[in-house]
């Protein structure tokens, strides 16, 4: 949850953007021709308002969300290879947001050569002039009615509070088992909106409020958001296989009492995406974590438990100045770490206090850090316990983890890749703009 948004983009990244990038994408080889877009139906369905019947949106048509679109005590289902966009609109309105309320539930199960895509306008109008920027899409919301630590039922999401029958974007609750329903193989592209930037008021690409371990969120790669990748506030769901990229923020936030578990999931950074700052310094985390935003003590406190990630920055010390920390641990948050690596950044782990390393936990996690790799004091080092180092930026057996140094290519046995092959492979997508 950065305070300040500064929209800083190289001109490299707007002039060369085209909608069919396979020539241009360096490591587009690693992708199908379904995860393209290529094929995208000629037909637009707009869609506004609410949702209160059992609906499908299906393949044959591109659906266009105009405005905040809510479900509300009805399933959305979206079929495999279905593309949603946003509607453009004027004078400061939310663009293409999709809301599933506590009451909703969303079924969005691609394939893997066929992902469900939230994607920029840009991206499905056919006009290879014209360019894809973080903020074109929303945001897709999950709520729920499970626990937060804020004592109270009636939160109402970040980002949305400005919107009518705010009522409908209230979450958190009792129920840790509630269920928002399935989320698989999808990709959310340049989404994001900034309500407050001054305050830090943002939509994610992937919003989770008080979400229940009863949904699945499984396969789901978030890239180019003008905000975080992934940002969970409270809840209980589990999520895995989840690919952040190019965020203008953190990758990973969690807040408000979240008790989940991360099992494989990766960051990858480019350093020619948008970086946020806050008071003038870079703002922009691997993983970003707090107790609550006052970083008082509670009940519930935030503590997700995350096995088998890679966090990977810059293969530059200079690149990697455009970056805050790879994992910064705050107000009084609490994390565990089993089979976790980290690249690329100035510093591998920031404790800051009152959050203490004693209060966490960890096993077999290796921290590279340009300047200062962090590890916690007391951790013994050597292989099979946790390893850091200053320089240089290792990939930890990855063999090309950096997107700024050609095609990727995560083979390796480390971090999000330890018990399973590179399932990132063809319903992914890594554009070199």
């Amino acid at each position: 949850m950065k305070k300040v948004f500064l929209l800083a983009i190289a001109m490299m990244f707007f002039n060369s953007c085209q909608n069919d990038d396979a020539a241009a994408d360096s490591s587009f080889a690693m992708n199908s021709a379904g995860a393209d877009y290529s094929g995208v139906p000629a037909t637009v369905q707009t869609v506004s308002g609410n949702i209160t019947t059992n609906t499908t949106w299906t393949n044959d048509r591109v659906w266009e969300i105009s405005g905040v679109v809510r479900v509300i005590g009805a399933k959305l289902t979206i079929q495999p290879g279905t593309f949603i966009k946003a509607k453009p609109l004027t004078g400061g309105a939310a663009t293409g947001v999709l809301v599933i309320t506590k009451t909703g539930q969303i079924d969005a199960q691609g394939t893997a050569a066929s992902p469900v895509i939230f994607t920029s306008y840009n991206l499905l109008d056919g006009n290879a002039s014209t360019v894809a920027t973080p903020g074109d899409f929303g945001g897709v919301v999950l709520l729920g009615d499970a626990q937060v630590n804020t004592g109270v039922t009636t939160n109402v999401i970040e980002g949305l509070g400005d919107q009518p029958n705010v009522s409908d974007f209230y979450y958190g609750g009792s129920n840790n088992a509630h269920n928002a329903g399935i989320l698989k193989y999808v990709r959310i592209e340049f989404a994001g909106r900034i309500l407050d930037a001054a305050t830090g008021v943002e939509i994610n690409g992937l919003t989770a409020g008080g979400v229940g371990s009863g949904t699945s969120i499984d396969y789901v790669q978030v890239s180019y958001g003008r905000d975080d990748s992934f940002e969970f506030f409270g809840g209980t769901v589990n999520a895995s296989h989840l690919v952040s990229f190019a965020p203008d923020d953190d990758n990973f936030d969690f807040d408000f009492g979240y008790t989940g578990t991360i099992t494989k999931a990766i960051a990858i950074a480019d350093k020619n995406s948008t970086h946020s700052l806050s008071g003038g310094n870079p703002d922009s985390n691997g993983i970003e974590l707090d107790n609550n935003a006052t970083g008082s003590s509670t009940t519930l406190i935030t503590r997700p438990v995350i096995s088998q990630m890679s966090i990977v920055g810059t293969s530059s010390a200079t690149d990697a100045a455009l970056y805050e920390n790879a994992i910064h641990v705050r107000r009084l948050g609490q994390i565990s770490l089993t089979n976790v690596t980290v690249t690329g950044y100035l510093t591998g782990i920031r404790w800051e206090s009152p959050s203490l390393p004693a209060n966490s936990s960890w096993s077999l996690l290796s921290v590279h850090g340009f300047t200062n790799p962090v590890l916690p004091t007391g951790t013994s080092l050597g292989l099979g316990s946790t390893t850091s180092t200053v320089n240089p930026a290792t990939a930890w057996s990855l063999t090309q983890p950096f997107f700024n140094n050609g095609a990727l290519n995560f083979t390796g046995a480390t971090g999000a890749f330890k018990t399973e092959a590179n399932w990132t492979n063809t319903w992914t997508k890594f554009t070199n703009f």
